[in-house]
């Protein structure tokens, strides 16, 4: 799961720069943490547009994709 403190806190600065240098760019993550579902919870909060993972991973990734996505949506 990723350290969302730490390196969690570089990858919002990251997002939020990009999307204010360009709105319309696409902002993932590969790896891993793509098929880790908290890290996708974490991903969707910050506003990636998509995760990537190993095969045998994405069965869960788009489990916990579709679970972040109802989560944050119900909270607006």
């Amino acid at each position: 799961t990723l350290d969302t403190e730490g390196v969690g806190q570089l990858v919002r600065l990251g997002v939020e720069r990009g999307r204010k240098g360009n709105p319309d760019v696409h902002l993932g993550i590969c790896g891993e943490h793509g098929g880790d579902p908290n890290s996708v919870e974490f991903f969707d909060s910050v506003g990636l547009d998509y995760v990537s993972c190993s095969p045998y991973r994405v069965p869960i990734a788009r489990l916990a994709a579709a679970q972040a996505a109802i989560k944050h949506k119900k909270a607006k």
